[in-house]
């Protein structure tokens, strides 16, 4: 079985149903998480740790970066940039900036910031769902990854894009390096946009009967006298190329 974490603010539904369909011997469960990062972490936590604090662990994480832990964690694993993210406001939907598209920084004199992501800093997901609660009584905005905006505004919030001073992020798929397998490297490709018919999908493996039986049918097939016919049409082509 195959376990991934994905960050809250992304939507990669469409590849777990692509991986079902494609992988049919090969299990796979997920979970969203604010910190996908460190379910990653608790599948290499020798000391039991992450056991004793409740953690689920996961062979794959889906994560945003930039992420400092991923540093640390050096040539241990790899990792796989899939896109980048863009950056966004959120506010009430009844607020004046509603009315933009996009919104700029100059458009914000005067306002409330109820959270903002700022360069340096960790994104603090649980303040971006405060902020948020706040934003729906038409209370201050939100500044954040416009992605998770629209995962966690509820009814009364609208999100949109911004224009001004912001970090950039980008999702990625993280994983140690020594528990790669083929069962990732199907989904990292099916994350990248490979299709089902690509070389590198990873092929199920066939039985030393199975591998017997399919020499067998070859012989069959060549000694036929179609076969025959065919290979003495294709040497008589040849023989003309030659002259």
């Amino acid at each position: 079985m195959l376990t991934l974490s994905f960050v809250t603010g992304t939507e990669p539904e469409k590849w777990f149903h692509r991986f079902n369909e494609r992988t049919k011997d090969e299990t796979l469960h997920t979970f969203s998480s604010d910190d996908p990062l460190e379910s990653l972490l608790a599948a290499q936590d020798q000391l039991g740790l992450a056991k004793d604090q409740d953690i689920p662990s996961a062979d794959l994480a889906l994560v945003r970066l930039p992420d400092a832990r991923l540093d640390e964690l050096g040539d241990h694993v790899h990792i796989v940039q899939l896109y980048a993210e863009q950056p966004g406001i959120a506010f009430s939907k009844e607020h004046t900036l509603s009315l933009y598209e996009t919104v700029s920084q100059e458009e914000l004199a005067g306002e409330i910031i109820n959270y903002r992501w700022l360069s340096g800093q960790k994104l603090d997901i649980a303040q971006i769902r405060t902020g948020l609660s706040v934003a729906a009584a038409n209370v201050g905005v939100v500044l954040a990854p416009r992605p998770i905006l629209k995962v966690l505004a509820k009814k009364e919030v609208v999100h949109r894009g911004f224009i001004g001073d912001s970090p950039e992020s980008s999702i990625a798929l993280v994983w140690y390096k020594d528990r790669d397998c083929a069962a990732i490297q199907d989904f990292v490709g099916i994350a990248k946009g490979r299709t089902a018919n690509s070389s590198r999908q990873a092929l199920p493996k066939r039985s030393a009967r199975q591998k017997t039986l399919d020499k067998q049918k070859r012989k069959a097939q060549q000694s036929t006298p179609r076969f025959a016919k065919a290979k003495n049409s294709q040497i008589g082509r040849r023989k003309k190329k030659r002259r």
